[in-house]
């Protein structure tokens, strides 16, 4: 945001907001919080110490990977209460996560930029301050989209004072959440010696979303892959964004190599209900999109850490999804 960076490059500065420009240049996007605010410190600190002449700051792959924000590390505790019927009677779920928001907004004191904490005198270090309300942060689609009677969901923050900084990442907690809760209502299926597709559907009420997992079992032709006692396994998930978004359905086909463990992704459907659809294409790119981004975290991705700090600063020890892994 242009308007909180300026805001926050004038306090650090101490200038007036209205003596500096900030301009938004277009260019590859992200799904959340970069290192860009704070290169544009390091240009504005270099343009200060060296005035009329143009600054370019450009930081390297290895230097955004080993000092931009990081995803949150989360944990989800779950447990349930089934009834005698099978449906489920009582929901708890814990989440401990790290503060999923650190971008340079106006604070009290201090700074979220990284240069403003080696300045002489450096910028006190301006922590994020949790917020408390549903589908923020760690909290997002903590709420599970089914029938579950008595809940109990709670969120707890976890700042242990690490060097290291966590911010946004796209969907916030609704990955782990949705990730946990989906895992876990397919062992509550299992034990109730209930199909997931069934299990599902009887604790849907919204008829939207019924349909969105009726459309995605027709799609790919039941959950049981053709091939006999050799064929790969297939996966169902739900979720609604913030509970209030599009609805989707995912079945994903997959088999595990007996020898190495690798996890190879076949093929996957998606059936979503977005409403009133004004870009087909559009939507089609945030679906497959959404699914190769959750795919990738799933399988590969991991911040690896050393005595001096993130140790994986490039696209081979921090490894993405590569084409050849896509799903059909």
């Amino acid at each position: 945001g242009v308007g909180p960076l300026r805001t926050a490059l004038a306090a650090v500065l101490e200038r007036a907001p209205e003596s500096i420009s900030v301009q938004h240049v277009f260019g590859a996007g992200c799904y959340g919080h970069n290192g860009a605010d704070d290169a544009a410190l390091d240009a504005a600190l270099v343009a200060s110490a060296r005035p009329g002449a143009p600054v370019l700051v450009q930081w390297t792959r290895a230097d955004e990977h080993g000092w931009e924000p990081l995803g949150p590390a989360m944990a989800v505790h779950l447990s349930a209460g089934l009834g005698s019927d099978g449906a489920i009677g009582s929901w708890d779920q814990e989440v401990y996560t790290y503060p999923h928001g650190s971008r340079p907004v106006t604070v009290q004191t201090g700074s979220r930029l990284l240069a403003s904490w080696s300045l002489d005198p450096p910028s006190p270090r301006a922590r994020a301050v949790p917020r408390r309300s549903f589908e923020v942060g760690g909290h997002r689609n903590a709420n599970p989209a089914y029938s579950v009677g008595a809940k109990r969901i709670v969120k707890n923050e976890v700042d242990d004072g690490s060097h290291l900084r966590t911010s946004a990442l796209r969907s916030l907690g609704a990955f782990a959440n949705i990730f946990a809760i989906e895992s876990f209502v397919d062992e509550l299926a299992a034990a109730c010696g209930v199909d997931p597709v069934t299990f599902r559907l009887r604790h849907l009420d919204d008829p939207r979303a019924r349909a969105v997992v009726e459309a995605v079992v027709d799609l790919c032709g039941g959950l049981e892959a053709p091939g006999g006692v050799d064929a790969p396994g297939r996966g169902l998930a739900y979720a609604r964004y913030e509970n209030s978004m599009t609805y989707a359905a995912v079945v994903m086909e997959l088999d595990v190599d007996p020898r190495t463990a690798e996890i190879r992704l076949r093929r996957a459907w998606i059936a979503a209900d977005a409403g009133e659809v004004i870009d087909p294409d559009g939507l089609v790119n945030q679906l497959e999109g959404g699914l190769v981004q959750a795919a990738s975290w799933t399988l590969l991705e991991q911040v690896r850490l050393d005595g001096r700090g993130v140790a994986s600063r490039d696209w081979e020890s921090y490894p993405i999804l590569r084409f050849p892994q896509i799903p059909e």
